[in-house]
């Protein structure tokens, strides 16, 4: 029997080309861990295709080798490394070595030579070996018994691989880098011999570079460009062409005190691993080692303050506990749940969750409910598990009914992991959930808004060290996943219950964290619980649309984009696909000879929309039709193709859901329809909001915020000049002109307007004044001294933004005015770009946060006037800035003025806050 290959891995190559080719990646800490998880998604992926060889992780080792004797100049092209990869080769090594794998680093030679060594002996006693390297130089190592994977491209070479990738055998790859160098090692090679040259020159004269030196008189004969003077450039150079040929040389003769046997991975470190998976915050690795075998947590190092990962040492105690001191019941005799009924009303707050057959809280069957009224104590009620041989269920009408009061009653406290969703589903049994005092998701949100996720999973393995029963554990996945229904008891009891088990133990690790910071406490039970039942009402209101308008909408855009195919086709010369990017750059590109403005990372030609706008608005004719295609394409792909199909057949209305913890802002969105990206600017964009309708005896009500981040910079800044422009009730951007451009007010050209309310808003984004040189047509130099005497006029905004730039350095967070933080884990990054980044974010946040505080206070406050009022009208939709309701049309104006009024009083500024307020048949009509 053949023995399995040796893998050798050149660590410190793929370490290089994950933190160049990976998007960068940081902890909440912004500690840089892109390069690590690429580099172990690799291993991880060879270890599952190799999994009985030995195996060995080769890195560079610090300090000099031998080819720095050899020539002083070597690898000094090369930049020093940056720090946010210095600073990820110790996790990297450490992350390694817990996974069993031998890691070998060798002074005074590189990773290469190591490898090189350990194949060569291996290929001696004919045993095969896999190299895993991106590196063109290990071609040289190619033999019947040696090949090379890389596994970021999937590319194999073989010997015939490299003839086919180079144009030479393994045997001339030396002698090949010797001719034409190699930049990235600054391997100099000969002056002028680039690819092509050194390839004719090895294939047309054999012997390699041996063989080139004895007969550099028939150079001049080879069909090369410039092969006459070839030969005496060669002679020129003879001696940097063999330093060249020594440099590029793999060692093959390191002393190793090893044996490949010695090789064969060992044991995995699974306490080292959870470690190191929790600093790098890995969730879903770390997930499935604690899922595979929990063990006992080390002691908690307590982390500086503010440290949203730090871990109280007797939680992490309790949670090594968990599976031996969970009490999980199903709930199928009837004494039993009206024991969990005395249970639920003896407790000062229990938890509950929902579990139904389908996502969309407007239509999902409800299946079951699960409690838990202490820790590791849960209860799960199936109500309509459909699957063959399921036990008697109790009924559902009886279970419900018995609820009722309790889920009803505003003083018996309550705690949800995504209560909106609770919420809506049972509206639709009759259920209107009341006393809902804390929602765990919400809770992560305003406790660290910047962290990705806040689902039950990752909350389970951040804050409690516990990794939950997934949802594909129990259901499978794909297209053959079940619905909660179709569940077995014995799987779906537990899973079911966990979710509540685990709602009220985060609650108890989340709320003292937040309760430390008072205004983030209030952040949570001021704005964000009394929104979530406007938001749950909101989205079972729904919104009308006109599915025959849409229809028409679908149809003609169709038709103008067979129209533009025809344009791009009649303008290149020639059919194409226009969702082509290979086909289109070669017609930009190569058939037009557009320039090119940027470059993929694979170094083709980009087609990008940004390019595309780019040389659209430089006046060429294709670009400019291939925008037209792609606004149209998309606003007919999304919204009037879509949009029908989206009505609830039940209600005849569109539901969106809206997302409360996404934005870092605070910043509320929406999906299933996405309705903050219907573009307003354009006629198409506006027709999509035509067909939002109201119903007969009712009109719609588009009451909107005017100006709302500009007036909270006044207020934050506190400028003089911009105070007495809002609190007279200037037209701010007229006013900004006459500062910036000197003239009087009503002497304020459209075009002076125009430059200072890109100036005005541009500012609040942190645009450059290239940014606003090329917004407003004007050279760098012109937009820089707009900007200067912008702030020489309003030298509040220019230190309102020095100090909160010098706040976030000191602090990490900014805050908005209600006290809602925003971290910002690079904002004392060492990398240039994204510190700055960092700080324009800094000076952004607290407007655009404060801007989404007031709008969910004011959304609050207009349900509740609705609520208590009795009016026939209602909140139907927000998007931005602007609140839609549907109202009767002989109570228009007391609700208009009204929800003006509330509106405006949200907040109390230095400057009034301005409420716009229109009306009409469709939203529209109203905006």
């Amino acid at each position: 029997m053949s023995q399995v290959p040796l893998v050798l891995v050149d660590g410190s190559s793929y370490l290089y080309r994950a933190f160049h080719a990976l998007p960068p990646l940081t902890t909440s800490k912004g500690l840089p861990t892109g390069a690590v998880k690429g580099v172990l998604n690799m291993l991880l992926s060879l270890r599952k295709q190799y999994p009985d060889s030995p195996f060995a992780v080769v890195f560079d080792a610090k300090g000099g080798t031998f080819r720095d004797e050899l020539f002083a100049d070597y690898k000094a092209n090369r930049p020093s490394m940056p720090d946010e990869l210095r600073l990820q080769i110790e996790p990297l090594h450490a992350s390694v070595q817990a996974l069993g794998l031998p890691l070998l680093c060798v002074e005074g030679v590189e990773a290469d030579d190591v490898i090189g060594t350990l194949a060569r002996q291996c290929a001696a006693q004919s045993r095969d070996v896999v190299i895993s390297t991106g590196d063109k130089d290990m071609a040289q190592l190619v033999c019947p018994h040696v090949s090379l994977v890389n596994t970021m491209t999937g590319s194999v070479y073989d010997v015939e691989g490299v003839k086919t990738k180079f144009g030479v055998g393994p045997e001339l790859i030396i002698d090949f880098l010797a001719l034409m160098g190699d930049k990235v090692d600054n391997i100099p090679g000969v002056p002028g011999v680039g690819e092509k040259t050194a390839l004719g020159l090895l294939t047309g004269i054999p012997g390699g570079l041996d063989g080139l030196y004895a007969n550099l008189d028939k150079v001049a004969e080879l069909p090369i460009r410039g092969a006459k003077t070839l030969g005496a450039k060669l002679a020129e150079h003879r001696e940097m062409a063999y330093l060249s040929y020594q440099l590029a040389t793999i060692k093959l003769d390191v002393p190793l005190d090893i044996e490949i046997e010695q090789l064969h991975p060992g044991a995995t470190d699974d306490a080292a691993l959870i470690e190191l998976y929790r600093e790098l915050e890995f969730k879903t690795w770390l997930n499935e080692l604690l899922r595979k075998a929990p063990p006992a947590p080390a002691p908690s190092q307590p982390g500086a303050s503010g440290d949203l990962f730090a871990e109280p040492a007797a939680l992490e105690a309790e949670t090594a506990l968990v599976d031996t001191e969970s009490r999980y019941e199903t709930l199928l005799d009837p004494a039993r749940f009206d024991a969990w009924l005395d249970k639920l009303r003896a407790a000062p707050l229990f938890a509950f969750d929902t579990k139904t057959a389908g996502e969309d809280a407007q239509q999902a069957l409800l299946v079951g409910l699960s409690f838990a009224v202490d820790c590791h104590e849960a209860a799960y009620v199936p109500l309509a598990h459909t699957y063959m041989g399921v036990p008697q269920q109790l009924d559902r009408d009886r279970v419900l009914t018995a609820l009722k009061p309790l889920l009803e009653d505003p003083a018996r406290a309550k705690v949800t992991q995504h209560g909106k969703f609770d919420m809506n589903v049972l509206a639709r049994y009759g259920i209107e959930v009341r006393g809902l005092a804390f929602d765990t998701l919400l809770e992560s949100y305003v406790l660290d808004s910047v962290a990705t996720r806040h689902n039950m999973d990752a909350l389970a393995l951040k804050y409690l060290n516990h990794g939950t029963i997934r949802f594909e554990d129990i259901a499978g996945k794909g297209a053959k996943q079940l619905t909660f229904d179709q569940i077995a008891l014995e799987q779906a009891g537990p899973f079911a219950a966990e979710d509540a088990d685990l709602t009220l133990r985060l609650h108890q690790s989340l709320w003292p964290k937040l309760q430390a910071v008072p205004s983030l406490a209030s952040v949570l039970t001021d704005i964000e619980m009394p929104l979530m039942p406007v938001l749950a009402r909101i989205e079972r209101q729904g919104a009308l649309v006109d599915a025959k308008l849409l229809g028409e909408h679908s149809r003609e855009l169709g038709e103008r984009l067979v129209q533009l195919e025809r344009e791009a086709f009649a303008i290149a010369g020639e059919e194409f696909n226009l969702g082509s990017p290979k086909q289109l750059g070669v017609i930009l590109y190569e058939k037009l000879g557009l320039p090119v403005l940027s470059k993929t990372a694979k170094g083709q030609p980009s087609t990008a929309e940004s390019v595309l706008a780019e040389l659209a608005e430089q006046e060429y004719e294709l670009p400019k039709v291939l925008m037209q295609y792609r606004s149209l394409s998309k606003l007919k792909s999304t919204y009037t193709d879509r949009l029908p199909e989206q009505i609830n057949p039940q209600t005849g209305r569109i539901h969106t859901s809206y997302q409360q913890a996404v934005t870092a802002t605070g910043r509320l969105s929406s999906q299933d329809p996405n309705l903050q990206n219907i573009p307003i600017r354009t006629a198409e964009g506006r027709r999509i909001r035509q067909a939002f309708i109201a119903p007969e005896g009712y009109k719609l009500l588009a009451a909107d915020y005017s100006q709302i981040e500009l007036r909270i910079m006044a207020h934050l800044a506190q400028d003089a000049g911009l105070l007495h422009a809002f609190q007279n009730n200037l037209d701010v951007h007229r006013a900004t002109a006459a500062e910036v451009f000197g003239v009087p007010l009503d002497q304020v050209s459209h075009d002076q307007r125009r430059s200072s309310k890109a100036i005005n808003f541009g500012l609040i984004y942190g645009m450059s004044a290239f940014g606003l040189a090329k917004q407003i047509g004007v050279d760098r130099k012109e937009a820089q001294a707009y900007i200067d005497r912008y702030f020489a006029r309003y030298p509040g905004v220019l230190a309102y933004m020095e100090r909160t730039r010098e706040q976030a350095a000191a602090q990490g967070y900014v805050e908005t005015l209600f006290g809602r933080r925003l971290y910002l884990p690079e904002i004392n990054a060492k990398n240039g770009a994204m510190r700055k980044a960092a700080e324009r974010t800094a000076i952004n946040a607290p407007m655009q946060g404060t801007a989404a505080d007031i709008m969910k206070r004011a959304m609050v406050a207009v349900d509740t006037w609705l609520q208590n009022s009795g009016l026939d009208a209602r909140v139907i939709l927000q998007v931005h800035d602007e609140l839609v309701l549907e109202v009767r049309e002989e109570l228009l104006d007391q609700v208009r003025e009204q929800v003006i009024s509330l509106m405006s009083h949200a907040a109390e500024l230095a400057v009034p806050l301005l409420v716009e307020a229109g009306m009409g048949n469709n939203w529209d009509e109203a905006h």
